[in-house]
C-alpha cells in the first residue's frame, strides 16, 4: 500500500508525460499559446491531477470516479498527440514519444483502476 499519491506508477507516469507535453508544446507556434498549445497542457495536468485528487477519497467510487476523469483526459490527449503530428507541430520521432508516453500512462492506469475494482 502507498503512502502517498507520488508513490503511485500510473501518477509518476503521468507527470513525466505532463512534464513532456509542456516542454513540446514550447515549440508550438505563438499564436497557439492559448489554442493547442493551452488545451494540450491542461489536458495533461488532468489526468496527473485526477489521480492524486481521487487518491484520499474514502469510498472506491469516489476514487474511480477521479481515475475515470484521468482516462477521459489521456484519451484528449491522444488526440492532441495525433493532431500536433498530422498539422505538423511535431515530428514522428515526437510523436511516437509521446504517444508511448500516452500508452504506458494508461496501461498503468488501468491497472491501478483494476487493483481498486477488485480489492475488498
Amino acid at each position: 500500500m502507498t503512502q502517498r499519491f507520488e508513490d503511485i506508477i500510473a501518477w509518476q507516469k503521468a507527470h513525466a508525460f505532463v512534464i513532456m507535453v509542456y516542454k513540446t508544446t514550447r515549440m508550438f507556434p505563438e499564436y497557439e499559446k492559448f489554442g493547442l498549445s493551452s488545451q494540450f497542457q491542461r489536458a495533461a495536468v488532468s489526468i496527473a491531477a485526477n489521480i492524486a485528487e481521487g487518491y484520499k477519497k474514502v469510498s472506491k467510487a469516489d476514487k474511480l470516479r477521479f481515475l475515470n476523469i484521468a482516462q477521459g483526459s489521456l484519451e484528449e490527449c491522444r488526440y492532441y498527440c495525433i493532431l500536433s503530428r498530422d498539422i505538423g507541430y511535431v515530428d514522428i520521432e515526437t510523436f511516437d514519444f509521446l504517444n508511448n508516453a500516452v500508452y504506458q500512462t494508461s496501461s498503468f492506469l488501468n491497472g491501478y483502476i483494476k487493483g481498486i475494482v477488485d480489492s475488498k
